[in-house]
């Protein structure tokens, strides 16, 4: 994506998607980043041209996915383009703690997905363990100070307004200071038969509730 004002806070950035994820969350709307073995529309020497070009008319690049941490060239990747002059910003959903704990020091912002309790992780993604993994990459960035947004994305279907409440207290203890609830997109989710989300249980009076117990930076988006 060559320009875009909403993936990085305040800034003008282009995103840089990568391809492949090792997790099938069930209201995932990018499922054609899923499989690492699809072919990608640009090599890597076509973005950075492309970046090079836009030196001067952007602040940022995002890499988003998919997910980035997959990629064993991340490190390089991001070297390459902030020698360029550009700040780093990363989606990340913590999938693999060791590789985020690698380019965390390149980074100038993540946006990190944190899905559910740690212990309700496997019914959204299909993967025991999961959500211990997700955790331990979130404290990771929490302990870095590196500027964040946790983004939690909500489905009627697959999260309670007790669970939710939880999740938010849970984070708040964790140290979270900037938290963003997103109502998932029904267009093109990986588990169709999940339907549209009902926003609607997403209440003035739950909302209320959240925030008075969070009682930090919380952001709606539906």
């Amino acid at each position: 994506m060559p320009l875009t004002t909403i993936d990085y806070p305040g800034e003008l950035a282009a995103v840089v998607f990568c391809q492949g994820c090792p997790w099938r969350c069930r209201y995932c709307h990018n499922p054609e980043l899923l499989d690492r073995s699809r072919p990608t529309s640009l090599d890597w020497e076509a973005v950075m041209a492309l970046l090079r070009r836009r030196v001067g008319l952007l602040d940022a690049v995002v890499f988003s996915g998919g997910e980035p941490t997959l990629q064993r060239g991340l490190a390089k990747a991001m070297a390459e383009v902030r020698r360029l002059g550009f700040k780093i910003g990363l989606h990340s959903a913590g999938c693999y703690p060791a590789r985020l704990a690698e380019v965390l020091p390149l980074v100038d912002w993540v946006g990190m997905d944190v899905k559910a309790l740690p212990g309700d992780y496997p019914r959204l993604t299909g993967v025991p363990g999961s959500g211990e993994r997700a955790w331990k990459s979130l404290q990771m960035l929490l302990t870095s100070k590196v500027s964040h947004e946790v983004r939690v994305t909500v489905h009627d279907q697959l999260m309670t307004a007790q669970k939710l409440k939880a999740l938010i207290g849970k984070l708040a203890v964790a140290g979270a200071r900037s938290i963003a609830l997103q109502v998932c997109r029904a267009r093109q989710m990986l588990d169709p038969s999940l339907g549209p989300a009902g926003a609607d249980w997403v209440t003035p009076e739950l909302l209320d509730s959240i925030v008075r117990s969070y009682g930090q930076q919380l952001v709606l988006r539906v």
